[in-house]
């Protein structure tokens, strides 16, 4: 299968969902892995139950030097929880989804019949991407900054929205900061590198990761490709573009959590894909740049910038108007599979 192939495959609709609960069950979590994860590691498992979908962490899939707490792993499990909410509402399910703190922390979601209510942010599931590109500039309307700002709010979580050129420079200063002592980090290097697949035979045959399509790279093999990564990946240079990409925005949109805990990243997950996808139904991209958050000693200092004393500034991500990049894969799905008991 070539990659063009397994993008069709990957970001398909479902135009005939099955009637038996076991294919329909299947089909709701084909739709929770078009979620993202950091660095694409999708860091989740499914337990199938009696009426029931459980969404477990992953922990081989773990990034412990960009994420030591396992943060970004939870709010990924968030916007798959979010995907999968809406599709079972889409499929005439009720959905009611339950953070569960015990041991290694799960997300029950139960299921019940319930009346077929398809949405604007269920059909954007399937286009929806992070779009590493520059942007064209153009500002938000009132009417779209009102529609993100609803669709980002959720229980504990707020999204702060800066649209004004002064505040983005701010926030910039801190991306640039934070991204500079990422890049200077040898073990953020290694580990990022362990996520990029440099060609795409090895994107096909693994299904995860960041693939350079993604990002408009050429493609590599891997030899190559580490050997020019190590020696082009530079501070001054990856600033540079991200401060063009950044200035390129309509805005950036900061999430925030009242309370620095598993269970309201995992709410931060919900409420950054519900913003995602409204952005997706506007005709809007969006891409991350969490370094700011990312990074323990910059995080502070750009939480105080923010005002937000107190509150865990989760994500940040820019928004604006681009051309659609290249997809990218999902592994299939018996590999994120378990059936539970009955």
């Amino acid at each position: 299968m070539n990659y063009n192939e397994a993008v069709k495959r990957t970001w398909s609709v479902d135009e005939a969902p099955a009637q038996e609960e076991a294919e329909r069950f299947k089909t709701l979590i084909r739709y929770a892995t078009l979620a993202p994860s950091g660095h694409n590691t999708q860091c989740w498992r499914f337990r199938v139950e009696e009426g029931a979908i459980r969404i477990l962490p992953d922990l081989t899939r773990r990034t412990p030097v960009v994420d030591p707490d396992d943060h970004h792993l939870h709010v990924s499990l968030g916007c798959a929880t979010e995907n999968l909410c809406l599709a079972a509402r889409a499929m005439g399910l009720s959905a009611e989804a339950e953070f569960q703190p015990q041991g290694e922390g799960a997300i029950q979601v139960t299921l019940t019949p319930g009346e077929a209510e398809a949405s604007p942010l269920f059909e954007a599931i399937t286009s929806r991407q992070c779009t590493r590109s520059d942007y064209d500039g153009t500002p938000l309307s009132a009417e779209e900054r009102r529609r993100l700002e609803a669709a980002g709010s959720g229980d504990g979580v707020s999204v702060v929205l800066l649209t004004e050129r002064e505040a983005i420079e701010r926030a910039l200063a801190f991306i640039l900061d934070a991204n500079t002592r990422q890049l200077e980090n040898p073990d953020f290097r290694r580990e990022l590198e362990a996520w990029i697949r440099f060609n795409d035979a090895e994107a096909v045959e693994r299904g995860d990761g960041l693939s350079g399509r993604t990002t408009g790279n050429p493609q590599a093999p891997r030899w190559l490709g580490k050997y020019l990564m190590r020696a082009m990946l530079r501070p001054k240079t990856e600033n540079a573009k991200l401060a063009r990409q950044v200035r390129s925005s309509a805005g950036l949109a900061v999430f925030v959590s009242a309370v620095d805990d598993r269970a309201h990243w995992v709410e931060a997950g919900r409420c950054y894909q519900r913003f995602a996808l409204q952005a997706t139904a506007l005709g809007l991209r969006n891409a991350f740049v969490n370094q700011p958050v990312e990074e323990a000693s910059v995080r502070p200092a750009f939480a105080r910038s923010l005002g937000l004393t107190g509150r865990r500034p989760d994500l940040v991500v820019r928004v604006g108007r681009a051309p659609a990049m290249p997809r990218a894969l999902r592994r299939p799905l018996e590999s994120v599979m378990e059936q539970g008991e009955a």
